[in-house]
């Protein structure tokens, strides 16, 4: 399969662990294929390789152009399927392609709109997202060349496609790919996956017009069904809280440093320890206030470009260029840097 050496999926291995070992032997039979797929993409987790190459950048058309397209594997593996809608082509009647093809429109108009961003390696990349991948699958991944989405058991996870915020963050994977290229373990791998999470938050909240103190800063709040106890996948205004399942468990993120996690499991705890991350992004958007894109944001994405980020960063490598870049962008208004510098102390992050 192209590209699984940037196999990122959106539902934890430990997740998936925990449905095994609580759920019915209906769920437990899903959640048990979901895992071997998951599995057996996993890799080593080092420098991914380039973005494949696509047209070349005479042949795309001007800056900025979208270029979309939505297939159905129809409940197969083989990637990326049928094409069902194409850029420009009208709405399909199947809620899973449609809501597919709306989100890469958002996640890109963001970026661009934004950040001046053409797409996901700023060349134009062409978005490719699948639907209906395998039966009952119950997870959405990025895999280097394109976005897939699988339908969901319908009693644990609804259909993939519903989370704006999780196309979002997926696609986001490929931005971090193509800029810092963090390295998926460890503390380089929580902030990649938290880079993820406030790119996905922030798509959200541009679509929907929100201020940093009217959103929910909550991920995959569409995917759960109403039979979980949870209200999302993570809270990144308070990790550790979005869920208390009985089949799900608890939610294990650790929001400060004091209860960081050293474990070997999930390519060294990349889902657990970015609620770290994750709430300092919070907690500066909060404090600098309005539309959290515009000043948090604008540095997180400087900050994820900057040269000097390793693509081993520790917390505190990343929490000293946030910082150093907010001085720069924003030399006018001190207090982003102040804010900013207030969050990773909340949180329990030297910067250095």
């Amino acid at each position: 399969m192209p590209g699984t050496a940037h196999y990122r999926g959106f539902i934890p291995p430990y997740i998936l662990k925990h449905l095994i070992a609580n759920g019915s032997e209906p769920q437990r039979a899903k959640a048990s294929g979901t895992l071997r797929h998951v599995n057996s993409l996993r890799h080593n987790p080092g420098p991914p390789t380039a973005l494949p190459r696509q047209a070349a950048v005479a042949e795309r058309g001007p800056a900025g152009e979208l270029r979309r397209s939505v297939h159905d594997a129809q409940n197969g593996t083989q990637l990326p399927g049928k094409l069902v809608r194409a850029e420009g082509q009208r709405a399909s009647g199947d809620p899973a392609v449609d809501e597919a093809y709306d989100a890469l429109g958002a996640t890109h108009d963001f970026f661009w709109r934004i950040y001046g961003r053409d797409s996901i390696d700023n060349r134009g990349f062409a978005l490719v997202g699948t639907v209906h991948y395998d039966k009952d699958y119950q997870n959405a991944f990025w895999d280097g060349a394109q976005m897939v989405f699988g339908d969901g058991d319908g009693e644990i996870f609804n259909r993939f496609t519903l989370s704006l915020d999780v196309i979002a963050h997926e696609l986001a994977h490929g931005v971090t790919e193509s800029e810092a290229g963090l390295v998926y373990a460890y503390q380089s791998g929580a902030l990649n996956e938290s880079m993820s999470d406030v790119f996905g938050a922030l798509t959200q909240q541009f679509v929907q017009e929100q201020t940093a103190d009217q959103a929910d800063w909550l991920i995959g709040a569409d995917l759960l069904t109403d039979q979980v106890k949870g209200v999302a996948l993570r809270s990144m205004a308070n990790p550790g809280t979005a869920y208390d399942d009985p089949v799900l468990g608890k939610d294990p993120q650790p929001a400060h440093m004091d209860d960081y996690i050293d474990t070997q499991d999930d390519n060294g705890g990349v889902h657990l320890n970015s609620g770290i991350p994750n709430r300092a992004f919070y907690l500066a958007s909060l404090a600098i206030g309005g539309f959290a894109w515009a000043r948090a944001g604008q540095v997180w994405y400087d900050t994820l470009c900057d040269k000097r980020l390793s693509n081993v960063a520790e917390f505190s490598d990343f929490a000293g260029l946030t910082i150093t870049n907010a001085k720069s962008r924003f030399s006018a208004e001190p207090r982003v840097a102040e804010a900013i510098a207030k969050a990773w102390e909340q949180v329990g992050v030297k910067p250095r």
